[in-house]
């Protein structure tokens, strides 16, 4: 069995993932201008799903895809976008859920979640301030060599006009 790398999608992964990609579809209430089959033939199934892989495994952009490799990256999020509203990887991961509970068995009456909702205490310190309070009056050193603000004007009579 050949390696695959980790973004990459194995032949068996493939056969079970490709019956449960969605058909295409028209909508029968809209009026098309060109024949059932015209226009730029589709993409490859297996090089857009690889790509998307590629792009969740990886966390790159999706302008980012090398073209040469997965074709246009347009395209291929107009898929991601198209499978996810349809609901394939919603179904990806229910057919390795219940398979992994076939195999190894998931114990459903008990579950847990570890999480922490807390600020970290050292963080302000690490990275300064937080960019939205930065309007905010705090202490702040003055400049070194320069002399505090002051009006020139000490105080602005604002009463009627003599």
């Amino acid at each position: 069995m050949p390696k695959v790398p980790s973004w990459g999608v194995s032949n068996a992964f493939w056969e079970r993932v490709q019956g449960l990609i969605p058909p295409p579809t028209r909508d029968p209430h809209k009026r098309y201008r060109r024949k059932t089959g015209g226009g730029r033939k589709p993409l490859d199934y297996r090089r857009v799903f690889e790509a998307i892989v590629y792009v969740l495994r990886t966390g790159c952009q999706w302008k980012a895809l090398p073209k040469e490799k997965f074709g246009s990256p347009s395209s291929v999020h107009a898929y991601f976008r198209k499978w996810e509203r349809a609901g394939l990887f919603l179904a990806i991961w229910r057919a390795g859920l219940a398979e992994f509970d076939e195999m190894e068995g998931i114990a459903w009456s008990w579950q847990s979640l570890d999480s922490a909702i807390t600020k970290a205490p050292l963080a302000r310190e690490a990275v300064g301030p937080s960019p939205t309070d930065r309007g905010e009056k705090r202490q702040q050193t003055p400049r070194v060599g320069r002399r505090a603000w002051r009006p020139s004007v000490p105080r602005r009579y604002r009463g009627p006009a003599a």
